[in-house]
């Protein structure tokens, strides 16, 4: 039997409906204020649907990891100039993009509460625009309370009139993506545990305050990351490959292109146009006194006579890196 229910548009904006579609798939497609969603017949029993306010979505996941060996995928196309998608769950799950216009000024875009890994995927061939105003408590335009990995062949434009244009409250990963964060309040990318951009193209412009900021908000770093970069209390940034560009906002003269509460490491790729050696860095303390600074080599620097590199400053609670 198929599974067909309609909810009044007038008073929910969301209609739900049945047709083929792949098992494990929930498709959504936006139309001004009012969004269609359809949901495969083999997870009908695990995800429930209702609406707010003109196009926002709401989605909730309620089966394990997996079903029919595996994980649900919502697909998410249209436009929508006052909409949002908002899911949650404890389980991984994939957030495709395929044509995707979504404006919400009230708070984010995509509020993605699930916990645990979450896959945020621009189909190939397919331009995706998010903007989002980010609210104290879900603070991007697209907001993922677990860890967020950014993938695909598309193209992906955030930008955030109110705090970061991506948060994350575990780790971030990039591969493959054309991310383009074309303005935010804060940061452009606000995560914790630890960022990784694998390949991709990632550019940043207009940015309010960090353009990648790697913080563990109050848990000490661990020094020591295993060979996968699976460690998840280091609050590192890693660089395998890809193209990284970071401009700040003109206005913006306390900000960092990169603020990491462990360390910076770079094996491939570019950063704001030269090979992240070559890069031009220097040293942002946040206005405070650091008790010491070291750089590479572990050597003490004094704030003086620093040149060009990349230096660890461990201040009274806390030990950071930053890449001006």
């Amino acid at each position: 039997m198929k599974h067909t229910l309609t909810l009044l548009a007038a008073l929910l904006c969301c209609t739900l409906q049945s047709r083929a579609i792949d098992n494990n798939t929930v498709e959504v497609v936006y139309s001004g204020t009012t969004a269609t969603v359809t949901v495969a017949d083999n997870i009908a029993s695990y995800v429930t649907v209702s609406s707010g306010t003109a196009a926002d979505v709401i989605v909730k996941q309620t089966n394990t990891d997996l079903v029919d060996n595996d994980e649900i995928t919502y697909i998410l196309s249209g436009s929508s100039a006052d909409g949002s998608f908002k899911l949650s769950g404890s389980y991984k799950c994939t957030v495709s993009l395929a044509g995707l216009t979504l404006t919400n000024a009230d708070g984010p875009a995509l509020n993605i509460l699930n916990g645990k890994r979450v896959k945020v995927s621009a189909k190939k061939d397919t331009e995706n625009t998010i903007s989002g105003y980010g609210t104290s408590t879900y603070n991007g335009a697209i907001y993922c309370k677990g860890h967020i990995e950014l993938q695909g062949n598309g193209v992906l434009n955030v930008s955030s009139d109110g705090y970061h244009a991506i948060k994350a409250k575990e780790y971030c990963q990039v591969k493959n993506l054309t991310l383009n964060i074309t303005a935010a309040a804060k940061d452009g990318i606000n995560c914790q545990e630890y960022f990784w951009m694998k390949s991709g193209t990632v550019t940043m412009t207009n940015i309010g305050s960090d353009g990648i900021d790697v913080s563990m908000d109050g848990t000490t770093a661990v020094a020591a990351t295993d060979a996968e970069h699976e460690d998840e209390n280091t609050g590192n940034f890693y660089q395998d490959g890809g193209t990284l560009t970071i401009a700040l906002a003109a206005s913006n003269t306390t900000g960092s292109h990169i603020q990491a509460t462990g360390t910076v490491t770079h094996s491939a790729g570019t950063f704001n146009g030269e090979t992240f050696d070559s890069a031009v860095r220097g040293i942002e303390v946040d206005g405070n006194t650091p008790a010491a600074i070291y750089d590479l080599s572990g050597r003490r620097r004094q704030a003086g006579d620093m040149q060009r590199g990349l230096y660890i400053i461990k201040g009274n609670k806390t030990t950071k890196t930053i890449v001006k």
